[in-house]
């Protein structure tokens, strides 16, 4: 009785109003999550001008409000839009134009799907991405001499689904100019018997992309939009793309300012000298949905070919200890640098050797700095003595599905000790006081509810582990949520537009169709985005 009093004089009050306010969008119906600070829910919101106007329930905002647009959730769930912290956007557009080698299970499998790739292309230079030998039953790399049987004149380069080896052949070698003498810091030319096998690790992988066609604005352009498209689809607002040049930010910037973009960009400048030069000159910039700030480094390799930096030997390849692709001293030299500008530094980190060497340099070069929110990207493999460096200042950014997708041979690589402090994103939660999640697309999938289920159940999409591959790592639902909202958007100095659903801010939000929050455990990966909006405006709906 008391509430429909209540409700009949909020009626009587605002209906003798003379007029109601002017808004565009209402959205009613809906289970909120707003992320706010108290972690509130609600059934509707009001959307003016692209940004949250009022959050509340639907009756007193019908009656206070006159919408040009009315969007029912029909009692689905909505959460702020969702933000992947560490993504590489470019290279997901650039898998949907190459040999996608993702998921193959032998050497063979990936021969086969150049072979047909080739047919269909006829390219002039092949170029693939995404095998991994750890998932074949022969978990030994590749070599060349398949390749340069099948493509004796036409090169090949196909990358592991890390980035961080590269198998070639013979006249990608001969084109690249690389040999059994050829040397370079932070890599390996694999040789055998004294000759190039057509594997390389890291830097090397550098002189053979110097090599590829070059790439027409057109092209480029088609790229970033394939990309934008699966992100939008998969409910992502916001996109950390980790490691970009100047052109291609660029051109992200202008295509946002024609209208041709809608996804925002915190785009992390590549660590090169022409980019430096350029962007630490120039200042930040920031657009409503661009912001540089930031400069992307790369400690070391990957774990998966061992590239990783480690203070001891692996496990399973006694006097292999991975190497560093910047030293701790350029490590040093750059934080200056980058600190000096204004800008953040977000670097890869590995092993438990690149993690200590990262966080010496940042603790020692923010010390005088109030609010760096500088990052370790990855954070895999941190000695537990060394996680105490961690802080408000020294970031965690990590990728819940790299757990999942190692947990099968981690161990066997780097023992039952160093195991202990991997992937522990509980304890560098409990540290730093946040975590920052995301994805490393197109390493990892770039469904978010992937990343979800893996930060809480740390089980992969067969739900193995039955209990979770360490368990007490995991996050609960609610931080998971925050990871990748407002969390992310703290780390991006963004906290004050996105990352919750509160007044003033954008009105970037995502609509599932289930409640991930309350849902059993094991069906959050089948969990649908039904449409994602960016500033109010519906930029994919899974109707159309």
């Amino acid at each position: 009785m008391n509430k429909l009093y209540y409700l009949l004089i909020i009626f009587v009050v605002i209906s003798c109003a003379p007029n109601k306010i002017e808004a565009d969008l209402l959205v009613k119906n809906a289970k909120v999550y707003t992320v706010n600070s108290l972690f509130d829910t609600a059934k509707a919101f009001v959307v003016k001008d692209g940004k949250i106007l009022e959050v509340g329930i639907k009756p007193e905002l019908e009656l206070k409000y006159k919408f040009k647009d009315v969007y029912d959730a029909n009692g689905m769930t909505i959460v702020p839009g969702l933000i992947d912290a560490h993504a590489h956007l470019f290279g997901l557009g650039m898998t949907q134009q190459q040999v996608n080698l993702v998921g193959t299970k032998s050497y063979q499998e990936v021969l086969d799907k150049v072979i047909a790739f080739q047919k269909e292309k006829n390219a002039a230079y092949i170029i693939g991405r995404g095998w991994d030998q750890n998932d074949w039953d022969i978990k030994e790399f590749p070599t060349k001499v398949e390749l340069d049987s099948l493509f004796p004149d036409t090169p090949v380069s196909l990358r592991r689904v890390d980035g961080h080896a590269m198998i070639v052949n013979s006249k990608a070698l001969e084109l690249a100019g690389i040999t059994s003498e050829t040397k370079m810091s932070g890599g390996e030319v694999i040789l055998r018997d004294g000759k190039p096998t057509g594997l390389l690790v890291d830097s090397p992988m550098k002189l053979v992309g110097e090599t590829f066609p070059e790439m027409t604005l057109e092209a480029a352009i088609r790229v970033l939009k394939d990309a934008e498209t699966i992100c939008l689809e998969n409910g992502l607002t916001t996109v950390n793309d980790a490691g970009a040049d100047k052109m291609v930010i660029e051109l992200i910037d202008s295509l946002q300012q024609a209208g041709g973009m809608s996804l925002r960009l915190y785009s992390m400048v590549s660590n090169s000298e022409e980019n430096l030069d350029y962007f630490l000159n120039k200042g930040i910039i920031k657009t409503d949905r661009l912001n540089v700030r930031s400069v992307k480094v790369y400690g070391d390799g990957a774990l998966g070919s061992r590239g990783a930096a480690m203070r001891k030997p692996y496990s399973d390849q006694p006097g292999q200890f991975g190497a560093m692709i910047t030293t701790e001293a350029e490590l040093k030299e750059l934080a200056k640098r980058i600190a000096t500008a204004g800008y953040q530094m977000n670097t890869h980190a590995i092993g438990d050797s690149a993690n200590i060497s990262v966080l010496r340099v940042y603790d020692e070069v923010l010390k005088n700095e109030t609010d760096p929110r500088w990052k370790v990207e990855h954070a895999q493999i941190v000695t537990p003595s060394d996680v105490a460096l961690f802080s408000e200042k020294i970031l965690p950014s990590v990728q819940p599905t790299h757990a999942t997708s190692d947990m099968y041979w981690a161990e066997d690589r780097i023992g039952s000790e160093r195991i202990k402090g991997a992937y522990s994103y509980k304890t560098l939660l409990n540290e730093s006081g946040i975590v920052v999640l995301g994805t490393d697309f197109p390493v990892e999938q770039v469904n978010p509810m992937f990343t979800f289920y893996a930060a809480v159940a740390r089980k992969d999409l067969e739900h193995y582990p039955e209990e979770g591959f360490r368990k007490e790592e995991g996050l609960t639902r609610e931080e998971t949520l925050k990871g990748m909202t407002i969390w992310a958007a703290y780390s991006n100095f963004e906290e004050n537009e996105k990352g919750s659903i509160e007044v003033g801010k954008f009105a970037d939000f995502t609509v599932l169709d289930r409640d991930i929050m309350t849902i059993e455990v094991d069906s959050i990966p089948t969990t649908k985005v039904l449409a994602t909006f960016i500033n109010g405006k519906k930029v994919f709906s899974s109707s159309n």
